[in-house]
């Protein structure tokens, strides 16, 4: 089978919202190190290689919106679509106190291969999935709850975006309005790195864009996803009508 660096969900659904999950699976093509990246089973399936639950979320989301939705097919430890070409995490070769057998000779020239064939090819259809007029761009992520030595983190949710970004704002305040929920702002990470993909696609082209980012032990199971999806599908268009935009 021939390999493809993403998934592609109802790309003629109407809907202003494009919905893209940057880091959807922890997949290594074979031809990244004959597909594996020297870590055991239980580190591939960490949040170190994809974010857990977040693709069930999206295509879910993306379902109830009438959205269309894009997703990576290479883990994050492959090469990172959430980074500018420029970024010196976009090849990890340490994350979360893992170092990355894989990675660790991985010189100029394999990053410029691992791009080629994965990281270029994603952005390029996202790309074109936000020439709709009106496009609004939403990233879904998820977060683990405690890294290594780090004190636990009191989110359900963080809602990222860059500064004076339109929409996020009033999505944050849909969020808060619910009692059950801890709800970080540009939490537990910024809102913006220069050439990321809300940078790229969302704020380079004056395009409403947001980023979710869920608690990864809250999503996942398929129920939990679909809970979370119904919630943000009740969410955002509620924040979308309040921004005027």
């Amino acid at each position: 089978m021939t390999y493809s660096p993403f998934f592609l969900h109802g790309a003629g659904r109407p809907a202003r919202w494009v919905i893209c999950c940057d880091h959807a699976t922890n997949h290594v093509p074979p031809f990244v190190n004959n597909g594996e990246l020297g870590l055991p089973r239980a580190d591939m399936e960490r949040h170190i290689a994809y974010d857990i639950g977040a693709y069930g979320v999206a295509q879910q989301l993306g379902q109830l919106l009438d959205a269309p939705v894009i997703a990576s097919n290479f883990s994050r430890l492959v090469i990172d679509p959430n980074r500018g070409p420029d970024d010196p995490t976009l090849l990890m070769k340490l994350y979360d106190g893992t170092i990355i057998p894989g990675n660790r000779h991985a010189d100029a020239a394999e990053r410029t291969a691992r791009m080629a064939a994965c990281y270029h090819p994603y952005h390029d259809a996202l790309a074109e999935l936000l020439m709709r007029p009106d496009a609004i761009l939403v990233s879904i992520h998820s977060f683990t709850r405690q890294l290594r030595g780090r004190p636990p983190r009191p989110w359900h949710i963080g809602i990222l975006s860059p500064d004076n970004e339109p929409l996020s704002p009033h999505i944050v305040t849909e969020m808060k309005a619910q009692p059950d929920l801890c709800v970080g702002v540009n939490a537990p990470y910024t809102g913006y790195l220069p050439g990321d993909t809300l940078d790229r696609h969302g704020t380079a082209h004056a395009r409403p864009n947001t980023l979710i980012e869920l608690r990864n032990d809250l999503i996942a199971s398929a129920a939990e996803q679909q809970d979370w999806a119904e919630r943000l599908a009740n969410v955002l268009p509620c924040a979308l009508n309040k921004s005027g935009l």
